[in-house]
């Protein structure tokens, strides 16, 4: 099932003989998380691309005064990383760390690179998956310098709705930036509205 997950993940970019996906599926690593573990520590160098198989990540960063700002979130058949220390070698800027018990793939870094020669296909597929990373990070810098807290919300509840009841809510007001008190208030006035 897990195999399927993954290849699936990719079909939608690229084609692969059964070969191909055979020796892919080589190269993975599989990693047990507890909740709350620690997968990525801020500067560290980040050497692994993980997808999320089952659980749920995330990837925050932490302010001077020790409040987390969650950046993204990996539910299952998402791919997480920090991407500017994966792409260039340097330590990263953040942290990743399970939202609960999680099973994730590992694709090194090095593997990577021998797929792009071993198996062209994958470059273009990583280089989608880095696009739509790109502008994914845009999107929220955009949206966290023009959009209310409530139309942040929505958006959150659009690129992640396997995630708006099934994550802690501190988590949520995290990521778009509020408390989580004023969260609880905005949702209890959506829920009125929509009445």
């Amino acid at each position: 099932m897990y195999n399927e997950l993954i290849l699936n993940n990719i079909a939608k970019h690229i084609h692969l003989e059964a070969d191909e996906q055979a020796h892919f599926m080589s190269l993975l690593q599989p990693l047990k998380l507890k909740r709350k573990q620690i997968h990525l520590y801020r500067g560290e160098v980040c050497k692994h691309s993980t997808f999320v198989l089952s659980g749920c990540m995330r990837g925050y960063t932490t302010d001077f005064n020790g409040f987390e700002h969650i950046l993204n979130f990996a539910p299952p058949d998402w791919w997480i990383a920090d991407m500017y220390s994966l792409i260039s070698g340097q330590p990263g800027h953040i942290t990743i760390d399970a939202i609960e018990e999680t099973e994730v793939l590992l694709l090194s870094k090095a593997d990577q690179e021998k797929l792009y020669i071993q198996i062209p296909q994958f470059e273009r597929f990583f280089r989608i998956i880095t696009e739509k990373s790109l502008v994914s990070y845009q999107e929220r810098t955009l949206e966290n310098l023009s959009m209310t807290a409530q139309d942040r919300y929505l958006r959150f509840c659009k690129r992640y709705p396997t995630l708006i009841n099934h994550i802690p809510q501190k988590y949520i007001a995290s990521y778009i930036g509020v408390t989580p008190e004023f969260l609880s208030k905005m949702r209890n006035d959506l829920l009125k509205q929509n009445k």
